[in-house]
Order: C-alpha cells, then structure tokens, then sequence
C-alpha cells in the first residue's frame, strides 16, 4: 500500500464539516443564499458521485489509501474537467455549508482541506498513477488540470503551458 495522507479525504472532509458547525452562525439565510448553496451542493455532489460512477464502471478502486490498486486511468465524465473532481465535490459541498453558515470562519475549513488534499493526497495519488500508467498519465495531466481551468493552460492550474508558449507566459 502507498503511504496514505494522515486522514483519508472522505475523513478529512467530515472533520471539516464539524469543524464549521462548531463555528458560530450567521443569520438564517435568506433565499438567495439557500438558493446559492443548494444549487453548490447539487452540482458538487453531482461531479463527485459522476465521477465514483464512472471510477465503478471501469472497475477502479476508489479507495483513496491505495491509488497503486488503480486498474483503468479515467478520463471521460467529471475527469474530463479536473483530475480530482470527487476532492472537487467534496471540498464544494463544504463550501456551500460555509454559504448556510454566512460567516468568514466558515470557510477556514473549506481552505484546510483543500490545502491538506492538495498537498498530502493528491501528490500520492498523482506518483502512484504515473507509475502505473506512464506515458498515458502524462498526457492526461498536460490536457486535463489538477482542479479546474482551462485544459491545457497554465502549469499553476495543473496542466501544462500552451505549445508554444515561452515559460511563465500566459495567453
């Protein structure tokens, strides 16, 4: 097994929702806010469980502790706009709880874990599939970012620079 990150990102998600309903609240929200944070839950919980779906279908793990037991590299459905959309859902649907909560301290979850699945988790899964699938895992991270963006711009997005383009450019 690789050496996992401290918590496994369901884990760690959970944490950072209790640490928000620990938080004080904001007032109750008003229907532009419940509207907004639904309408974040919704689509984070979509991309998230579309892309557990598709991981299913091809008889994937989804298990985030042993990313070397990964048997297809997924690239169609969510995966075709980041290369973390189930961390994307995730760290989404703590962002709409923040959008309930109305208060700045909310989001200071929302930070944690994306900073703890960006520098613990996903740089595991991230050696552990290039390892396994080379070449093929390669061309998906220079077409596909990290998190999202435009495929193929900037290397600080995730994918790679423009063909052309002198390093640090932008287009």
């Amino acid at each position: 097994m690789t050496s996992a990150a401290p918590l496994p990102p369901p884990v760690l998600t959970l944490a950072g929702a209790l640490a928000q309903r620990l938080l004080p609240r904001g007032p109750s929200p008003g229907p532009v806010r419940r509207a907004a944070a639904q309408t974040l839950a919704v689509a984070s919980g979509v991309v998230m469980f579309g892309a557990s779906a598709r991981f299913l279908a091809a008889g994937t793990t989804v298990d985030p502790r042993a990313p070397e037991r990964a048997a297809a590299l997924v690239t169609a459905g969510p995966n075709r706009i980041s290369r973390n959309p189930m961390y994307l859902g995730m760290i989404g649907l703590l962002a709409a709880h923040a959008v309930v909560r109305d208060r700045w301290a909310a989001w200071l979850p929302v930070a944690a874990v994306a900073v703890a699945l960006d520098r613990m988790q996903v740089p595991l899964e991230e050696r552990a599939l290039r390892e396994r699938f080379g070449a093929e895992y390669e061309a998906y991270c220079a077409a596909v970012p990290r998190w999202l963006g435009r495929p193929g711009g900037s290397p600080a997005a995730g994918g790679a620079p423009e063909a052309g383009a002198a390093p640090g450019s932008r287009p």
